[in-house]
């Protein structure tokens, strides 16, 4: 292993950013969230109101990402930026939510929906398709950033393709359940609900990734354009395609079918096509969530090294093989996962790291206003579309979220606490051997 550097060999364009960002958002939120859903809201216009607003919330904190990432434009995401905009330790605490489980649990999650899939049209254990994936994907990143473009592209845009087809088969082919997306009555009571506000927390958790692009702004040519690029037009797109397939879901398929269940679109496809046509498009959609575990194998180890780089304790992060990709980040990573995938359930790992997640994207946008205030002068090769109203939105509605989250999944969000927790007790370590080592003498002998 090398350790001078941790710059890769080449970069990567816009195109292969925008399948970042769509590869990150598009995964187990799209394909396992809907059931959960229906069971508060068995209604059609609020579940897609549910879903335009979480595309909303999205695009607001990508315009947001956006101006603060041209500022900034350097791999680390949340650690990167909040260490830039508040502060080193509070910074630090998210690159150690990222480290620990902000990446791991949501590989872990589309590793497990993967293997769930494939379990419901073989009958084997999903373990014997989950961990095998998990420690391919990882291996393939260890390669060349040629290797991990090409592979990512292929199963990017595969995935893109195959919901598209099943939206416009589920509308084409489907029988009607006779569902309106049109308000009707007693929808509003159901769009104030603690259920619609819990179930939001499912969406914002399908539209996390829309900040992928900003793990890896060193690998990608030109970033204090492109990533800002990547992340509004990731977003729009990911926006549009969430509302085609999911009211096909609910056009071609019984609510009653989808209520509490994790293999949403094996079921959608079961109803639109048959069992066989649905066991078939069942293997598809399992393949597609390869990408979104190659997106974030890609994007937490950037995080790692980041840390790596600026804190001697944690140098060994940023260990890089020969081909500049950082090995030794990569590989505890993916520790991390295979154990999360033996332990963890699918709704357990949601809202553990949900509310994590949603801290950490609040204060960076947040910082937004801090910057505006405190650095006017500093130069902004892009400027947040509708500031200050989309900072605003962003940070009410996470807000409100969090809020509910945090009283109806009080013992998993402890759970989170307690990490961040730990992630203090490091960095605290972290500084005293630091000033340790500056206050030791020199020895030359």
């Amino acid at each position: 292993m090398e350790t001078d550097s941790t710059t890769p060999k080449s970069k990567v364009g816009l195109l292969t950013a925008i399948a970042i960002v769509v590869a990150s958002m598009v995964g187990t939120g799209v394909f396992g969230s809907l059931g959960f859903q229906v069971l508060g809201i068995p209604s059609g216009f609020p579940i897609i109101l549910l879903w335009l607003i979480g595309g909303v919330i999205s695009f607001c904190g990508a315009v947001c990402y956006a101006e603060i990432a041209s500022v900034f434009p350097r791999s680390g995401g949340e650690y990167h930026l909040l260490t830039k905009t508040w502060s080193p330790f509070i910074g630090f605490l998210a690159g150690w939510l990222s480290v620990t489980v902000g990446f791991a649990a949501p590989i872990a999650l589309n590793a497990t929906l993967m293997g769930t899939y494939l379990s419901s049209i073989f009958g084997i254990h999903h373990l014997a398709f989950s961990l095998p994936t998990v420690i391919l994907v990882t291996l393939i990143h260890l390669g060349s950033l040629t290797v991990i473009e090409s592979f990512h592209q292929f199963f990017t845009y595969s995935k893109v393709a195959l919901i598209l087809a099943i939206g416009v088969l589920g509308f084409a082919v489907g029988n009607s359940q006779g569902i309106s997306f049109l308000p009707e009555e007693g929808d509003m009571e159901l769009v104030t609900s603690g259920a619609f506000a819990i179930s939001l927390i499912y969406v914002l958790y399908a539209y996390s990734g829309w900040n992928a692009a900003t793990y890896m702004m060193d690998e990608v040519k030109k970033p204090e354009r492109n990533v800002p690029l990547a992340l509004l037009i990731g977003t729009l797109f990911v926006t549009v395609l969430y509302i085609f397939v999911n009211a096909a879901f609910l056009y071609s398929t019984p609510i009653n079918d989808l209520k509490g269940e994790s293999e949403v679109g094996l079921i959608a496809a079961q109803s639109i096509l048959g069992p066989k046509g649905g066991m078939i498009m069942g293997i598809l959609i399992s393949f597609g969530l390869i990408s979104s575990i190659s997106s974030m194998v890609w994007a937490g180890p950037r995080v790692s090294a980041a840390i790596g780089r600026d804190y001697p304790g944690l140098r060994f992060l940023e260990r890089t093989n020969k081909n500049g990709i950082p090995a030794i980040a990569i590989l505890i990573q993916g520790a991390i996962v295979v154990a999360l995938v033996l332990s963890a359930t699918f709704e357990q790992l949601i809202n553990y790291v949900q509310g994590l997640l949603t801290i950490s994207s609040l204060l960076v946008v947040t910082g937004i206003f801090f910057l505006r205030v405190k650095r006017p002068d500093i130069k902004r090769p892009y400027k947040a579309w509708g500031y200050p109203l989309t900072p605003a939105i962003f940070a009410l509605t996470s807000g409100y979220v969090l809020w509910f989250q945090i009283k109806e999944k009080t013992v998993e969000f402890g759970w989170g606490i307690a990490t961040l927790a730990l992630g203090a007790g490091v960095y605290a370590a972290m500084i005293h051997f630091r000033k340790r080592a500056k206050t030791e003498p020199h020895n030359s002998n």
